[in-house]
């Protein structure tokens, strides 16, 4: 069996997991996270904490235990702690303001780029350069994180553009005659 699978998970204080056949719920103080049930995997959930196992003995139903337990503890930090991704902004003049839930950005272009954000996510510009995009889904978050580095990824040759705090960027050497 999976080992991820194996380790149950504890549902903290102030979350409610609800488990049915077609879908496990959960609700905490920061949302609402729904996710449909896989068929090859069976989710207990007694005394505060879930525990999954596969239905069969077959090696797809193994590696789905692992992970609809990993998607499903993203869940409960997701609505218990949230998750956050921090992106710096590198080069002359790049600029960043929150204004509600609209991402403003100048990048370099003529024009000033804006990013609509969804629902459940909340972004926050501490200063000009730096920007804090704040969620309790997980993947929406990273998601949504991609999409703002996409609009100027760091360039090889003097590290200019969007990237994640903790991203290094190995930059290359000029042309030499």
């Amino acid at each position: 069996m999976s080992r991820v699978g194996k380790m149950p998970i504890a549902v903290p204080q102030g979350v409610d997991v609800s488990v049915t056949p077609d879908q496990i719920s959960v609700k905490g103080a920061l949302g609402t996270l729904v996710r449909p049930a896989h068929a090859l995997v069976e989710v207990k959930n007694e005394a505060g904490k879930l525990t999954f196992a596969p239905t069969n003995e077959s090696a797809e139903a193994n590696a789905m235990s692992g992970t609809v337990r990993a998607l499903v503890a993203n869940m409960v930090t997701g609505v218990s702690k949230g998750f956050e991704r921090k992106l710096n902004l590198v080069g002359v003049g790049f600029r960043a303001q929150a204004q509600g839930q609209k991402l403003n950005l100048q990048i370099g272009f003529s024009h000033p780029v804006v990013k609509d954000m969804p629902a459940g996510i909340k972004v926050e510009c501490p200063t000009q350069t730096e920007i804090l995009i704040k969620g309790s889904d997980r993947q929406v978050v990273g998601q949504i994180a991609a999409e703002v580095r996409a609009f100027r990824p760091p360039e090889p040759y003097k590290g200019k553009g969007i990237r994640y705090s903790d991203e290094k960027v190995t930059l290359k050497e000029t042309k030499k005659k």
